[in-house]
């Protein structure tokens, strides 16, 4: 399992996911989910994977071959817009589908999925949620501002409680921390470290990106105030009467 979330806002955008492939007593992986393809000036293109990781691993290369083999074709480079973008990702996804798809059904079939965002100079950000099949979906700033896969019930009642498009990025980025607390308190399968990246409107480039790992001392204080917190507020609660 896995925990991946995309947000949109007026200010910029924040990408995180966890990093957990395997969990269980005796066997605990970890493998970065979070792939960034930039060109400062021109494009920032964040994909965060879920699913088989064989799969998603397979797509990211398809995708980097394809956009260094310099040909004329369409490309994450010189696609004009991202949803130019989604649709090569899916193409590729449908490509190791047809190859490997038959070999994987016994155990589930092929069972990837993408979310992918981030702006190309002359258009607007984007954020697009890309299923196992190929097909995909746009989020809507004032409607649908951030999209999750993997085990996102946890932290989705903290996004939807806190977050509006005029949430700052400092403030999403703890939001979206905290929903990531709150998800590995609850199951074992998302785990650290938690890869993230902020991108600022407009800027074209990555300026901050970091990893949390398991001792992480922001983590931990901002994971450790929060239940403090939280425990307070139950406490003020009203009593009820019967």
């Amino acid at each position: 399992m896995t925990y991946c979330v995309g947000l949109m806002l007026d200010e910029g955008m924040v990408f995180a996911s966890d990093s957990r492939t395997n969990a269980g007593l005796d066997n605990i992986a970890s493998f970065c989910k979070m792939t960034v393809l930039d060109r400062t000036g021109d494009r920032v293109l964040v994909l965060l994977s879920s699913g088989n990781l064989a799969g998603t691993q397979a797509v990211i290369s398809i995708l980097r071959q394809r956009g260094d083999s310099g040909d004329d074709n369409l490309t994450i480079w010189t696609a004009k817009t991202l949803f130019d973008v989604a649709s090569l990702v899916a193409d590729a996804m449908r490509d190791v589908d047809r190859r490997d798809g038959p070999y994987l059904n016994a155990s589930g079939g092929f069972n990837a999925s993408f979310i992918l965002g981030g702006q190309i100079r002359g258009e607007p950000m984007r954020l697009f949620r890309i299923y196992s099949e190929g097909n995909f979906i746009e989020a809507a700033l004032n409607t649908t501002p951030y999209f999750q896969t993997g085990e996102a019930k946890y932290g989705k009642p903290i996004i939807d409680r806190v977050m509006t498009p005029h949430t700052t990025l400092a403030d999403a980025a703890k939001c979206v921390l905290v929903s990531f607390d709150s998800t590995m308190r609850s199951n074992l399968s998302v785990g650290m470290p938690i890869d993230m990246v902020c991108y600022q409107r407009d800027t074209l480039e990555i300026r901050m990106r970091r990893r949390f790992d398991g001792d992480d001392p922001y983590f931990t204080s901002l994971s450790s105030q929060w239940s403090a917190g939280v425990r307070e507020v139950f406490s003020r609660l009203p009593e009820l009467h019967w």
